[in-house]
């Protein structure tokens, strides 16, 4: 079960809303094999378990700014805006779903959680001390730096699946 779900497919389903990191309610409905009407249920039975640092619901100009981000219809679909779940949120959608599969979806959740965390620190490590190169050498080396610095704010490419037969020793 844990290998049908990778952390860098749940990666991408992570976005930062209101300065959070946070998965958007139907997202989380897929992975953990439920509908999104059923998890908000859930949600809205256990309301004190989820304060506003857990989760929030979108305000319709945010809705209309993911659906044009990911070039989603109006037409069909929700009739009440999505509610999003920071890792805490997540963490704790694990105790009201109560079944296995929440129980190990949310594993590889809070293991993408913690890779982000990882990638974003070591990020700006490497910029920190890029900028100290910066400083110390001559300005001719100013492009390079640019370009080196341009180079961290793209996401990370992901690695090519290889195709056919290999060869595992």
């Amino acid at each position: 079960m844990t290998n049908l779900i990778s952390a860098e497919v749940i990666a991408t389903k992570i976005l930062i809303i209101r300065g959070k990191r946070v998965m958007v309610d139907s997202d989380l409905a897929v992975l953990y094999g439920v509908k999104t009407k059923r998890l908000n249920e859930q949600v809205i039975r256990n309301r004190r378990r989820f304060p506003e640092d857990f989760m929030f619901q979108l305000t319709e100009v945010e809705t209309d700014f993911l659906r044009s981000h990911f070039a989603t219809s109006k037409r069909g679909g929700r009739r009440y805006l999505p509610y999003v779940f920071t890792q805490e949120g997540v963490a704790m959608l694990s105790s009201v779903l109560n079944s296995e599969r929440a129980i190990l979806v949310n594993i590889q959740i809070m293991r993408a959680f913690a890779q982000l965390r990882r990638m974003l620190l070591t990020n700006s490590g490497l910029r920190r001390k890029i900028e100290e190169m910066e400083k110390k050498y001559d300005k001719q080396f100013a492009i390079v730096f640019q370009a080196i610095k341009q180079l961290l704010e793209l996401p990370t490419a992901k690695e090519k699946r290889l195709i056919g037969f290999q060869n595992h020793k």
